[in-house]
């Protein structure tokens, strides 16, 4: 099989779909790789490390689509990218179209066989290929949260730890998963006051366990949110419902229960947020304001480190990918239950229920997919 990579095009995004250890692991497989020129030179691997170990770099993304039968990218493909993909060619990569009408029309319309990494899934019901970026923007929002704190960014001017004689900042997090988790622990360690709400009484167990009280868990309801809102200085949003549009847990009208500059970080926001004001920002203009609440919604934050991100992610998905160029992607999905579950659109279906359920679009079930 012929595996293409290209650059990543979205705003400040530096992440590439393949690293050269990938690269040389599929060669080594028996299939061919071309790759972008400078497609990594964002996270620290130039052109030189993929010819290296046999891949070829070609001059633009259009040969890298044009030629490949499998794409292998980090983010959605752009609406230029779309245009380019085609019926019978497979798009691995991460796509979170329940929040997304345009982009699943236009993956529909090219007939596109497109597996999400996101909605791939493992035998214990994890999802492996979104927990590595889930480690990593879990880790990132305490960080960013507490320089949108900063008074010169719009924030209350709170230091998240406080110092002697001061009280640190008080910081909820919404769900305890593996976002939450990786929130807490690096809050935690900054100093502030955490406090980590989810529905899931064994996990809240285990998060109680795992801190050994240095933070505080609580059942997560209306009221439990609605009375933490007065007294926080940062909300983290870190709900994920696989492969679905984010549920929004505070509304606009919630807001007016908050202290002004306070922060909202929406790690949900490729979901579409999980709170109503919530809507996608990018590194260069990560932050904005309403009703003097403010909201740090950046859609790829582990973007943000590129080099850690782009390996993390490589070794996640260099599996699947060798799966499907060994297999194909029939006989791959056939094998493997958890990576039919990545299926999300195949010869102009939608075959991911959630999406459907989200856009109001009808969807044929992967199984179907796989005899079409």
């Amino acid at each position: 099989m012929l595996i293409g990579c290209p650059k990543e095009i979205k705003n400040q995004e530096y992440r590439v779909g393949m690293t050269p250890a990938a690269a040389q692991e599929a060669i080594a497989h028996g299939h061919k790789v071309i790759i972008e020129t400078n497609a990594g030179t964002g996270a620290g691997f130039v052109d030189d490390a993929y010819t290296a170990i046999g891949a070829e770099i070609v001059g633009s993304a259009a040969d890298v689509f044009a030629r490949a039968d499998m794409v292998v990218k980090v983010k959605e493909p752009q609406p230029i990218e779309r245009k380019q993909l085609r019926e019978g060619q497979i798009l691995f990569t991460y796509l979170h179209l329940a929040p997304d009408p345009e982009q699943t029309r236009d993956l529909l319309a090219s007939g596109v066989t497109a597996i999400a990494y996101e909605t791939v899934t493992d035998r214990n019901g994890g999802l492996p290929l979104l927990a590595p970026m889930s480690e990593v923007a879990g880790r990132l929002a305490p960080q960013s949260g507490a320089w949108a704190l900063q008074k010169a960014n719009g924030g209350s001017g709170v230091l998240l730890g406080g110092v002697p004689g001061v009280r640190p900042a008080n910081v909820a997090i919404i769900s305890g998963g593996v976002v939450g988790t990786a929130a807490a622990r690096v809050a935690v360690g900054m100093g502030a006051n955490v406090t980590v709400l989810d529905r899931s009484v064994p996990r809240l167990s285990y998060l109680d366990d795992v801190f050994m009280g240095r933070l505080t868990t609580q059942y997560s309801d209306k009221g439990a949110v609605a009375e933490l809102l007065e007294r926080m200085d940062m909300v983290i949003g870190a709900v994920l419902i696989p492969g679905a549009a984010a549920p929004k847990l505070v509304s606009r009208d919630q807001l007016g229960l908050m202290k002004p500059g306070s922060v909202l970080v929406d790690v949900a926001i490729d979901q579409g947020g999980c709170f109503e004001t919530s809507k996608a920002t990018t590194h260069d203009d990560p932050i904005y304001e309403v009703d003097g609440i403010i909201h740090y919604c950046v859609a790829n934050m582990p973007g943000a480190v590129a080099r850690t991100s782009t390996i993390a992610l490589g070794n996640a998905t260099m599996p699947f990918m060798l799966a499907l160029a060994d297999k194909g992607w029939k006989q791959a999905c056939e094998d493997d239950e958890n990576l039919l579950n990545g299926l999300n659109t195949h010869a102009g279906k939608l075959t991911y229920y959630a999406v459907g359920k989200a856009l109001g679009i009808d969807v044929v079930s992967p199984k179907m997919a796989l005899k079409m």
